[in-house]
This record gives C-alpha cells, structure tokens and sequence, in this order.
C-alpha cells in the first residue's frame, strides 16, 4: 500500500473546549506530567512544555472525533461515547488509552415515569407494539441508538436534537429519550426514568489517534508512546504508595527474609533495604517498599509486627514500567487494518 502523502505540519493534540471533560483533562495532563500552557485564555492554541513538538487544539468534543479520523489531528482526548459515534468504519479512529479515569457516565434510554409497565427493553418492545407506530426517540447517538434498538426489535424513529433532551417527552415531540447520565437527577427532576437495562455504553475520557498518522509519522509515534508512558505511570501510581520504615535486623538478608514471609511488604519486585547510620552502633535497616492502596492499612500492620518503627508514607506520583502494557498492544494493533 502507498504511504499517503502527510503534510509537514506540527504535531496536533485536540482537548475538549468546553462542556463536562474541559477543565477536567487539563487537570488530569497536569497530574500527569503534561501540563497544557495557554498563552491566551482567548485562544484556542496551547502548547506543553513537556511535548514541545506537539500543538495543543481545542475544540468541541465531536469535532475531535471527526478530526482524528480525517487526519487533520493525530491526537485526542474526548469521551468514548462520541468516539463510538463518530469513529466511522475505516479504522482510522484508533483508541490508545480506553481508561483515563475521569468523565464518567453512561449513554442510557430513558422513558416517562407515567409509563408505569416499561421497566426493561422487553418491556419496552412490548409499550412500543401497544402504540402501533414507531417509538419516537429523541437523542444526540444516532448510529448508537438505532444499533440498539434494533437488537431490541423496537420499530423506532430517531428524532435529532441539540441541547436539552430531557422536555422533549413532555412537550410531545418524542416518546423517549437516548441520553448522557451522570448522577440520573436531571432525568429525575423531569420525570424520566432509566430503563434497568437501557445502556447503551458506559463512558469515560479516552485517548485516541490517527492510525496513519502512526504508520507514516516517527514523530508520531514517538508522541504516542511518550503520552502513553506518562500516562500510565501516573494512573498506576494512583493506586500505590511509598513506605519507608526502620527494622532493626542483624543483616539486610535476615530483615529481607523476614518481610518475605508477609503478604503485604513484598514490594514490586521486592524490597530496598539500606543500613541505617545509627548514633549507638545499633543494627537497622531502612526498607522501601512500593504498596498498592488497597493493602496499605496491612502492610503497616505487618511492618509493625517484625519490628518496625518510624513508618513513614508517602503518594506516588509516578510509577514507570520498562513498557506500558497499552504500548505494546498499540504496536500489535497498528498495522491491524481490522483494527
């Protein structure tokens, strides 16, 4: 296959430019080493300083989408929903990181509290029989929403619409709504209520790129796997925290092997132990050890029962691996044209 011919442009990164993930993907870039420098808040150009040869756009979240699929930007952050939406069926749209941790939601069919027998799509299929015609659906996901109803066997009629959904079963102009929900109280306050097993696709902020782009572009590439490498360190070191403590042990050997016998002070690959310079010629040892969250609250408790004092913890800010595992399947996915 001939190699298309990319232009000699920068870099590009799209971020949303408002709406529910703005302030927030600045805000997780930031925690993760990346932090976006806007040199005009009236601008719609950035820059990070840790990625100089990457040009930071904003735009809407859609527009991400569409512009990493026709390659007019190589990367994006933006929710997984409109990702599914807008992809396209090309494989252009390749999807690097699917779990950013923030931006949580979930795209839901939602209909009327009044209609007191709809509680699941069966349900559902049977209201929309009783109607004889086609459920009216009001929704932003087209291609999502008519794939899922058709699964359900539920005639239906896509009505699009911008800004607010939720009136549209009251003022009549649909029977039901396809919608983002966050906390579900906005459905409440307009009397709608979730079908049990009405959702389509649950979301968050996701990274994504351009597939030629990373076939074509070293300096791509090479993006791609630095943004993927800060990344992962800082979502793995979320989960994990720095704990030093002083045991005291004839030999690092001796204090090693007692540590081994507990579950919970192994460490990542085991612990660091270093002599301790006491003022008295006493014999202690200083042990490092990296712990998940989950099992902090035992690693102390075990610390403690082999003689340990002065523990000390400490947030991890950044965890590196020798490859992040969402590297390598990027490289066993690139040259997928399935993919």
């Amino acid at each position: 296959m001939t190699a298309p011919v990319l232009s000699p442009r920068p870099i590009r990164l799209a971020l949303p430019s408002k709406g529910r993930l703005a302030q927030a993907t600045l805000d997780f870039l930031a925690r993760s080493g990346l932090r976006v420098e806007k040199l005009n808040p009236r601008q719609y150009q950035a820059r990070i300083p840790a990625l100089p040869e990457v040009e930071v756009l904003f735009q809407r979240a859609g527009d991400i989408v569409v512009g990493v699929r026709q390659g007019s930007v190589d990367f994006g952050i933006t929710g997984l929903d409109v990702v599914e939406e807008k992809r396209g069926t090309e494989g252009q749209v390749l999807v690097l990181h699917d779990a950013l941790g923030f931006g949580h939601c979930r795209l839901t069919l939602a209909v009327p509290e009044a209609w007191d027998a709809v509680h699941t799509m069966t349900d559902l299929a049977r209201e929309t029989a009783a109607l004889e015609r086609p459920l009216r659906v009001a929704t932003k996901y087209p291609r999502l929403s008519a794939a899922f109803l058709e699964r359900h066997g539920i005639p239906h009629r896509l009505i699009p619409a911008e800004g607010t959904l939720e009136i549209a079963p009251t003022i009549g102009y649909a029977d039901a709504i396809v919608d983002l929900v966050t906390t579900g109280l906005t459905l409440r306050d307009n009397r709608l209520r979730p079908v049990e097993d009405g959702v389509i696709l649950a979301s968050q902020a996701v990274l994504i790129a351009n597939r030629a782009a990373l076939q074509h572009r070293p300096g791509a590439l090479e993006v791609a796997r630095r943004l993927l490498e800060y990344i992962e360190a800082h979502l793995r070191a979320q989960e994990h925290f720095l704990v030093i403590a002083n045991v005291r042990g004839q030999s690092a050997a001796a204090v090693a092997e007692r540590m081994a016998t507990q579950p919970h002070i192994r460490g990542l690959q085991g612990p660091t132990i270093s002599p301790v310079f006491t003022h008295d010629g006493a014999p202690w040892f200083s042990v490092s050890i990296v712990v998940a969250r989950r099992d902090l609250n035992a690693a102390i408790a075990e610390l403690r029962a082999i003689g340990g004092s002065g523990v000390i913890v400490t947030p991890a800010l950044y965890i590196f691996e020798e490859e992040p595992p969402r590297l390598q399947a990027l490289m066993a996915a690139l040259w997928d044209e399935e993919g």
